[in-house]
């Protein structure tokens, strides 16, 4: 004999996340109760994407290595107590603690695990520091970028008459060259914002702001494409012929359903923000010379390179493992959200 299942309508993914699968009674602990017997249990389009995801080992490696690297460049001085601008001229010039294995006369010790540079400033302490500068560069122009792309992204495809004058900005913006445009802005407005916000604070505001409004433009195709289909889905008719407002329209039924792509951007902005401020600081126009950012330690690092190539590698690595490390979450996002993935 056989449960009978009530059937509910499932509030598909155009109005929310959740659905409703319906399973025998019994089968689910802790399921709701329903007539006959029957249980019926909620599961979140999310924990589906979850699944997807941790499928994905580049995608779950690389996470755990961003959660890594981010608990280390915030908790790190807490650890890590040497002040990384203390100059020790007595003990400049030291080599990474592992040289010992090599060569017991090397001048190194566990005060400095990975060396001091040509002023005894510490390398540990410098990395901690300057990934620090450099994650929150990556992250706050990531935000700026993703906060333009997608509104100007929602704009074009949702109203006709502005698609076509945003779109071609869009287009105009793009063939500009963007390095040397990023090397104008820097030299045109350094000297004001540090006047007005202090030699760090300005340098800060204008980096992440000349790398949040040159890395928009691919967030707003991306999201203005779902949004012209999305214009076309019956819920979004639907809601359009009782009279729904737009900014509501948008707000509860176009950008819930445009995530998707938005959060793919985001991990492809984050990369490429970091790259760029670390692009900047070794041309010399990031941080000033005593405030240590990981492009600024390998600038630093550039003149003595064949007598001390640990100096350029430590830094190096910690971009390069970084922007990995996003790229591959990236990756996993990407086929965790497209649901002819998630399926199988």
């Amino acid at each position: 004999m056989t449960d009978r299942l009530d059937a509910e309508p499932a509030r598909g993914a155009d109005h929310g996340t959740e659905s409703l699968h319906m399973v025998p009674a019994g089968a689910v602990p802790g399921g709701m109760a329903a007539e006959g017997g029957s249980r019926i249990v909620t599961r979140s389009q999310w924990w589906d994407v979850w699944d997807q995801f941790r499928r994905h080992r580049g995608a779950m490696i690389g996470a755990a290595f961003l959660i890594f690297i981010t608990l280390f460049v915030i908790f790190g001085p807490w650890i890590w107590r040497v002040d990384p601008g203390a100059l020790d001229i007595r003990n400049k010039d030291w080599r990474p603690v592992y040289f010992l294995l090599w060569n017991g006369e090397a001048k190194a010790g566990f005060a400095h695990p990975l060396g001091t540079d040509n002023l005894g400033r510490d390398t540990l302490a410098n990395l901690i520091q300057g990934g620090r500068v450099s994650m929150a560069v990556g992250w706050a122009a990531m935000l700026l970028s993703l906060i333009l792309g997608t509104a100007i992204g929602v704009l074009a495809g949702y109203f006709r008459a502005l698609d076509g004058l945003l779109m071609r900005f869009t287009d105009l913006v793009l063939a500009l060259p963007i390095l040397p445009l990023l090397l104008v802005m820097m030299l045109l407005f350094r000297e004001p914002l540090r006047g007005a916000f202090g030699p760090e604070a300005g340098i800060f505001i204008l980096i992440v702001t000349v790398i949040g409004i040159t890395s928009w433009m691919q967030a707003a195709r991306i999201v203005r494409g779902d949004v012209l289909a999305l214009k076309e889905r019956e819920f979004v008719l639907a809601s359009r012929s009782i009279g729904t407002p737009a900014h509501r329209m948008i707000g509860r039924h176009i950008l819930p359903n445009v995530m998707s792509p938005i959060m793919v951007s985001a991990t492809l902005g984050l990369a490429n923000a970091i790259i760029t401020e670390s692009a900047l600081s070794f041309l010399g126009l990031g941080f000033p010379s005593d405030f240590p950012t990981w492009g600024k330690l390998l600038f630093d690092s550039v003149d003595r390179m064949a007598d001390y190539p640990e100096r350029v590698i430590w830094p190096g690595l910690a971009i390069s493992l970084t922007v990995l490390s996003v790229n591959y979450i990236g990756d996993g996002l990407r086929d965790a959200l497209d649901p002819r993935i998630r399926g199988q």
